[in-house]
């Protein structure tokens, strides 16, 4: 028995192309769209695996909306002699109205329910015209892109600042000017007071070696007398025993 025609539309129908140089992933999209009036399984599948990298590989569209799956090329050394025998392969079914299992799904399904549709590979290698010229066209793209995001910021500035704005903001611009001064005034005048406390102190201290020096004399002369009056103390006492 021969099986259902696809019911999805496939964009491209019947070729995935992918532009090299192939030093670096290579990506290109395979749009599938759902033109009926009901959920559609689906599944993505190649013959090289390893050599593709698909998001996503499987999933549902639902009635009358499309998606967009992602066919990443992984990068190799390309051969232009040599020619692709890749092929993708996009299958499908009507999704079941009480489905909860889509891999359950997927297994008990019959092969008059499956619908499949072929796409074939194509490597192309841009020629060295090609090359300058999209280099060319990306630095152009680069550099009106720079110079849009830099006018950006002066162009909105200027046109959400009025002239009261403008007013308010030179009038902070001049107390923070005030401010600063009267902080400067106010460190010099600190280190002023500083410097004479400093010179008070350098000229007060000369007198207190003098003073340390009559305190420590009064002491010593003290000292002496008691030693004098404990002796005469001792020798009347001693006269007293005898």
């Amino acid at each position: 028995m021969a099986r259902p025609e696809q019911v999805l539309l496939l964009e491209p129908q019947h070729e995935l192309k992918f532009r090299g140089p192939f030093s670096d992933v290579v990506t290109t999209n395979l749009k599938l769209s759902n033109p009926t009036d009901r959920n559609v399984c689906f599944k993505v599948k190649t013959t090289a695996p390893r050599r593709y990298c698909v998001r996503p590989n499987s999933g549902i569209i639902d009635a009358g909306t499309s998606i967009n799956v992602s066919v990443m090329l992984q990068p190799f050394d390309y051969d232009p002699n040599e020619k692709s025998k890749h092929k993708f392969m996009v299958q499908s079914m009507l999704a079941p109205p009480d489905m909860t299992d889509m891999e359950g799904v997927w297994k008990e399904a019959k092969p008059e329910e499956l619908m499949d549709s072929k796409l074939r590979c194509v490597f192309e290698m841009p020629t060295e015209n090609e090359k300058t010229h999209d280099m060319e066209s990306n630095k152009m793209m680069s550099s009106s892109s720079l110079k849009s995001e830099s006018s950006l910021p002066v162009k909105s500035m200027s046109s959400t600042l009025d002239d009261g704005e403008v007013k308010k903001i030179m009038e902070e611009c001049k107390r923070l000017q005030m401010e600063a001064q009267r902080l400067r005034e106010e460190n010099k005048q600190i280190k002023e007071d500083d410097g004479l406390r400093m010179r008070k102190s350098n000229i007060m201290s000369p007198q207190h070696p003098s003073v340390a020096m009559k305190k420590e004399e009064g002491m010593s002369a003290r000292t002496v007398a008691l030693i004098v009056l404990f002796f005469v103390m001792g020798v009347i006492v001693g006269k007293l025993v005898l």
